[in-house]
């Protein structure tokens, strides 16, 4: 039996072995408080690869130090942050697995910061979040150049695709929601330009078969935030900036009102399957997919990927257990560890 979920896919230059992604999560108790990734992230991502994820995203990764949520999120704002980055890729290279990294800006949800930026001196509700400053129009695209700089050394890292977070609530996504974005300059009047620009600025960093991957909140659940036909007009515009492929996720802009995010396995592949037939690019459906028949079963029919995130904290070797549950003839094991699959 020909499994979809372990088949291969070329996106653009990147050739992946299945469908698996490992969702970026933060590993904040590992105080890297300098932005440099550690032993602990070796292992943790290592141990992926080992496991037989197809794709690994590198956790949330700032642009500059004050972009962080907390001071303990990686960095990528100097070039001395590049070996220990470097070495992390080379070893899940090493074991036949491809990494990307995910670039971002807190904005007004920096936890840390004194006062943070933002679109608009609008506060994230509640604490520990602070009064952000709203940036001026001139200082925006120093903003988009440190974008541009990580994702070069996210390059010379060697990294196989580079991700951009414009959902959750963080900068990006602050300027592309009305909710967070009041201005009345050209920042304001086109909410997808900040992104745009973002995009224009890594591609041009990036070589020109790696895939550029954005996620995206396709809703917003505070009242008043925008909907999924918002979410396609902006995916139509990163797609024509150069975004390759959309990981679609929901909220992170504020509490939720009326509206709630569901709470059940599959509840945002609705999202990922109407952004890929509106915008004809390839998606990543992330949200509760543990269970491997329900990953195989959205896998083509509603997205093209599954992103496996607290599953994936919890087993290293998802990939291969899953292969095992669904009867997949191959296990994807490293070969020291292929005895104890042989029954």
């Amino acid at each position: 039996m020909t499994l979809k979920l372990f088949s291969s896919y070329d996106l653009k230059g990147l050739h992946l072995k299945n469908r698996i992604v490992m969702a970026p999560m933060c590993q904040y108790a590992v105080k890297a408080k300098d932005g440099k990734p550690n032993d602990w992230h070796y292992v943790h991502y290592l141990s992926r690869a080992i496991g037989g994820t197809g794709l690994i995203i590198m956790e949330m990764t700032d642009v500059e130090p004050d972009g962080r949520i907390t001071d303990f999120d990686l960095g990528l704002w100097s070039d001395e942050h590049i070996p220990a980055f470097a070495k992390i890729i080379d070893g899940v290279h090493a074991h036949n697995g491809k990494i990307g990294i995910q670039l971002a800006h807190a904005g007004r949800k920096t936890e840390d910061v004194a006062v943070p930026i933002a679109p608009s001196a609008i506060k994230f509700p509640g604490s520990p979040y602070r009064m952000p400053r709203a940036l001026a129009t001139d200082e925006i695209q120093s903003v988009v150049q440190k974008f541009a700089d990580a994702a070069r050394r996210a390059v010379k890292a060697g990294v196989d695709t580079i991700e951009l977070h414009g959902a959750h609530g963080y900068l990006i996504h602050q300027f592309q929601s009305p909710l967070t974005n009041k201005r009345d300059d050209r920042y304001g009047q086109e909410l997808a330009r900040f992104g745009v620009e973002v995009i224009q600025a890594v591609k041009a960093e990036m070589p020109v078969d790696m895939p550029l991957i954005f996620r995206i909140s396709a809703v917003e659940y505070a009242d008043g935030g925008y909907d999924i036909d918002h979410a396609i007009e902006l995916a139509q515009a990163y797609k024509a900036a150069g975004v390759d492929a959309f990981h679609v996720s929901t909220g992170g802009e504020g509490p939720p009102g009326e509206k709630k995010p569901g709470n059940y396995p599959g509840y945002q592949v609705p999202f990922a399957r109407k952004i890929r037939e509106a915008v004809g690019l390839p998606v990543i459906a992330v949200g509760r997919l543990e269970d491997p028949l329900r990953a195989e079963s959205i896998i083509d029919s509603e997205a093209d990927f599954v992103a496996i995130g607290r599953a994936l904290l919890r087993d290293p070797y998802w990939a291969a257990h899953a292969a095992v549950a669904l009867g997949h003839g191959q296990t994807p094991i490293a070969e020291p560890y292929r005895a104890a699959y042989e029954i």
